[in-house]
């Protein structure tokens, strides 16, 4: 998708924030939300953020970072609240000198697809969904309950589960 075909998108459907998503250092998602007259400047020059906010980005004398959102992975949020319309778009984070920042995950993962890609691989990646199922206590409240007490890949006794 071009930056031209977001701006429209964003005028067409009255698009009024967007979040500037990215990663920690754990691969936990963060977010920088502006308003979509904001996105200009983002794609021109990066919005700035606070770097030593980030778990695992930088030190405060370091701090100073820019998130510049990749136009190709810009969404319209599916969901709105009180009828405000949202989209997104994954960034990446750029040092004031504008190299790359070499913490950012993202950053981390293109060198290496390169690099499998120059020894003749291809990569494939997806993310893992992960969840709990846990049953309610008498006030409609989930009940964190341990079907077993076992370790990790432990089997689970069969007649517990339904």
């Amino acid at each position: 998708m071009t930056i031209e075909e977001i701006f429209n998108m964003i005028r067409d459907e009255k698009i009024q924030f967007i979040r500037l998503q990215f990663s920690d250092i754990n691969g936990t998602l963060k977010n920088v939300e502006v308003p979509s007259q904001e996105i200009k400047r983002a794609f021109e020059s990066g919005i700035m953020f606070d770097g030593s906010s980030i778990e695992g980005f930088a030190r405060i004398e370091e701090s100073d970072m820019f998130l510049k959102p990749d136009p190709e992975t810009f969404a319209i949020l599916p969901w709105s609240t009180d009828g405000i319309k949202s989209a997104r778009v994954i960034c990446d984070i750029y040092k004031p000198n504008g190299e790359p920042f070499e913490g950012d995950p993202r950053y981390r993962l293109k060198l290496v697809v390169n690099k499998a890609r120059s020894l003749g691989f291809e990569v494939f990646a997806g993310p893992e969904i992960e969840f709990f199922v846990l049953p309610r206590d008498n006030n409609g409240f989930p009940v964190a309950q341990l079907l077993d007490h076992g370790s990790y890949f432990d089997l689970l006794p069969l007649n517990k589960v339904e």
